[in-house]
């Protein structure tokens, strides 16, 4: 049967098949949010400040939520931050419903959303190596990849529709409805996997600075957290994706959709082809050349005046992204012990949250002062200065090949 080795796992499929409709939802908020703030304030800084107030509780909570990952049940932290966040959609649409006319609110409730995200990606990205055996843990990234970039072409898409037809309100609405699904799918697994008593840290500051140590202390997670940072940083052009849509592009809200679905739609083709190949040779190698393919893709994105060639651009940084991102995943948890993997997670996610988030905040104060289409050329220009820089302050990255060279673990919980 031509089906991915992860998605014969019940509890694992239970999982991604939860996560595909919830995100789909999210994609759909995401795109709103940003709609929406423009519609309000028709003001480039104020869609940059989105990623701001998405930003701090991911930094200001990040140590705390990965040491909640590491302590707590893992699917009941879940359904905690699964219905915070359903909360947050569902006031959000009476927002849009009311027609509040200020920013403010917006930003209020995106800045809680982000917060119960920012304890949801620990415990779920730590969850998954308890649904599926260590072999199967590349693929399940894979098409973990590929149920993303899916529901981010599905929601969006969706949600250019939706508010066109039915308005603003219903696309927040959908999001606190699609909630549900995994809150369903954690109910019915029937594992209760969880960290094993004996190594559940205490509630102590220096437990929740281990994770700290052990990124720095690891090169090969260190390096490919920063490449995260930097690429995302400078090359985030999605903040002012409504700017493009409504005043470069004029495609209308419907075009917005696709625009924002664009990088998925690379995304999903990359995720589904990798899903069935079962290991990537010469990681690091590949990990940096598609880093720098996706710099040069924001470059031509940036330099688009029809939307065609907007779209194929977005498509091809959605595509290297996913590759990107199945490299620096897999290689993180095969180097990560259980015991302290959500606390990795969480000093991932200051970087892979923190980089877009605070990109957006950067492409909207220089779209601000010089324009969008300068801001997005520069950033993919600074993509690929920050590439080089990595590459050659960590030479180990780019010799980096998993299939040749045991887990880097640099503690004794390694070798289980």
């Amino acid at each position: 049967m031509l089906f991915p080795p992860a998605l014969r796992h019940r509890d694992f499929r239970l999982l991604w098949l939860g996560l595909l409709i919830s995100v789909s939802g999210s994609m759909m908020q995401n795109a709103a949010i940003l709609w929406h703030v423009y519609d309000v304030s028709h003001d480039p800084i104020s869609l940059g400040i989105v990623g701001l107030v998405r930003v701090v509780p991911v930094v200001g909570f990040s140590l705390i939520s990965g040491l909640a990952a590491d302590t707590f049940d893992r699917r009941k932290l879940m359904m905690v931050t699964q219905i915070g966040m359903a909360a947050c959609a569902f006031l959000l649409g009476l927002l849009a419903f009311t027609g509040v006319k200020a920013v403010w609110p917006i930003y209020v409730l995106a800045a809680f959303s982000a917060a119960f995200g920012a304890f949801d990606l620990p415990a779920r990205q730590s969850l998954i190596p308890s649904l599926v055996p260590r072999e199967d843990l590349p693929n399940a990234f894979s098409v973990n990849a590929t149920m993303f970039q899916a529901a981010s072409i599905l929601g969006p898409a969706v949600a250019g529709v939706v508010i066109g037809q039915a308005g603003l309100h219903w696309a927040y609405w959908f999001n606190a409805a699609s909630f549900l699904a995994v809150i369903l799918a954690l109910l019915g697994m029937k594992a209760r996997p969880t960290v094993a008593k004996e190594d559940r840290p205490q509630a102590s500051l220096s437990a929740a600075l281990e994770g700290l140590r052990f990124v720095r202390d690891t090169p090969i997670i260190l390096s490919s957290m920063l490449l995260d940072f930097f690429a995302t940083f400078f090359s985030s052009a999605t903040a002012l994706l409504p700017i493009y849509a409504k005043d470069i592009l004029q495609v209308g809200p419907q075009g917005y959709g696709w625009l924002y679905a664009a990088s998925a739609v690379g995304a999903v083709v990359t995720a589904v082809t990798l899903s069935f190949i079962h290991r990537i040779p010469k990681q690091g190698a590949v990990l940096l050349t598609s880093v720098m393919i996706y710099g040069l893709a924001t470059i031509l994105f940036g330099l688009s005046t029809t939307f065609w060639l907007a779209f194929a651009a977005l498509a091809l940084t959605g595509a290297a992204d996913t590759v990107s991102m199945v490299i620096r995943n897999t290689a993180r948890q095969l180097n990560t012990p259980d015991h302290v993997r959500g606390r990795m997670v969480s000093v991932n996610q200051i970087f892979f949250m923190g980089g877009p988030q605070l990109g957006e905040l950067e492409a909207g104060l220089v779209a601000g002062w010089f324009g969008a289409p300068v801001s997005v050329i520069s950033g993919g220009v600074g993509c690929l200065i920050a590439t080089l820089w990595v590459a050659r302050r960590w030479p180990l990255l780019w010799r980096y090949d998993q299939t040749v060279q045991p887990p880097l673990v640099p503690t004794p919980a390694a070798a289980d």
